[in-house]
């Protein structure tokens, strides 16, 4: 179970745990493009620099509606209801009607007992209806009383510029409020594990807040909390990000007729020792090869260093990247092209993979002790690999 996944641009703080209890988090550096121009946004729309402060009135509004929501947002805990001294784990949900509940899939990833705890700290069981791992959302029903508050979906899409309530569980706390503007729509973390065309804000998030809504000035909800960023001059700027959401949403929809969509994976690694060259540049390979004296020859290509047992790639023999005690490369595939489509780095096999599903066979090209070889694969679902591309 995870909660707010962490990601930082190069050159900045890099949060290196998630949730309450410390659970391990996939720690990211990567840069943080902004998405694709999108034909509903201009660029002075997508993205604000300098927000303007929330006036006096804005929060007096914000915590008017912070009182009124309270009771419709749920502590998520990875324990069952009749059990749940200790939790493995804390996150975030809404309740939206009819006993359902949103919040973020990695929220509930991987967790076998699932509670939820309302604002009267009564716990009830949870059942997750629908997912859908690349937008990380996921759809769940929630066992409370008839007549339990609920939360509103936003008709339409918000504006740079807007104010945001978010209500969560981050740090130990019980749904409290945390409030700021809305600074980007359509950003991107530049990865294709984390949710694209996502709203950015600048309120304080910190782990426990994942799945938790971002509610406009009506009252509405427009967004659930995804994953952050940790940086600024003094490592301590804290960006938040938040997948998109109105009432009218296909994905929601498909969550509700109980859809369940895992992303693809092959079962490899790069350790963080080595994260810098998630996303190096084509251009910068030979050079990073040569610093590093790794051996792994001129042409660009993905590099890893583990592989899952029992994964697709390790069923398909791909080797990771092994280094002696004076850490100098002695074994290791360079994969350089996913179906024919070149790659030049992790992140770009990262992207290819995605573009596939699960039971999906693709074939590698790789360079390995300098020949190059093809090597097909059968993609699995995330679930069944515990460590993910």
């Amino acid at each position: 179970m995870n909660a707010v996944r962490p990601a930082a641009a190069r050159g900045l703080m890099v949060l290196s745990t998630l949730l309450l209890g410390g659970v391990a988090a996939r720690a990211q550096t990567t840069q943080a493009p902004a998405a694709a121009p999108s034909s509903a946004t201009t660029p002075a729309e997508r993205r604000a620099s300098t927000p303007a402060p929330l006036s006096q009135a804005d929060k007096t509004a914000l915590d008017a509606l912070y009182r009124k929501l309270r009771p419709a947002t749920l502590r998520i805990e990875d324990c069952p209801p009749t059990n749940c001294r200790q939790p493995n784990g804390v996150g975030t949900a809404f309740l939206i009607g009819d006993g359902y509940a949103l919040t973020a899939y990695h929220v509930v990833f991987a967790s076998k007992t699932l509670s939820a705890q309302t604002l009267d700290k009564k716990r009830y069981a949870v059942q997750v209806v629908g997912y859908d791992d690349q937008s990380d959302l996921a759809l769940i029903r929630v066992n409370v009383p008839n007549g339990t508050p609920f939360m509103p979906l936003a008709a339409n899409r918000p504006a740079v510029g807007d104010s945001a309530l978010a209500i969560g569980n981050g740090g130990g706390d019980f749904l409290v409020s945390k409030t700021g503007r809305l600074t980007g729509l359509d950003s991107d973390a530049g990865r294709a594990d984390f949710p694209p065309g996502t709203l950015e804000l600048n309120a304080q998030l910190i782990p426990g807040d994942s799945g938790g809504p971002i509610i406009n000035a009506r009252g509405e909800v427009m967004g659930v909390v995804s994953y952050i960023s940790v940086g600024g001059p003094r490592g301590g700027r804290i960006t938040a990000y938040a997948v998109p959401v109105t009432k009218t949403d296909d994905k929601l929809a498909a969550l509700r007729r109980g859809e369940k969509r895992d992303a693809p994976v092959i079962g490899i690694g790069l350790t963080p020792q080595l994260d810098f060259a998630f996303a190096l540049p084509a251009d910068k390979f030979s050079e990073f090869n040569r610093v590093f004296d790794l051996g792994l020859g001129d042409t660009p290509g993905a590099f890893f260093t583990n592989v899952v047992p029992g994964s697709p790639a390790a069923k398909a023999g791909l080797q990771p990247l092994t280094l002696n005690e004076q850490g100098k490369r002695v074994s290791g595939d360079l994969v350089t092209a996913v179906n024919g489509q070149s790659i030049a780095n992790f992140s770009d096999f990262q992207y290819a993979v995605r573009r596939y599903h699960p039971g999906d066979t693709v074939t590698l090209t790789v360079l390995r002790a300098g020949k190059r070889i093809e090597v097909k694969l059968t993609l699995a679902a995330r679930p069944q690999v515990q460590v993910q591309n």
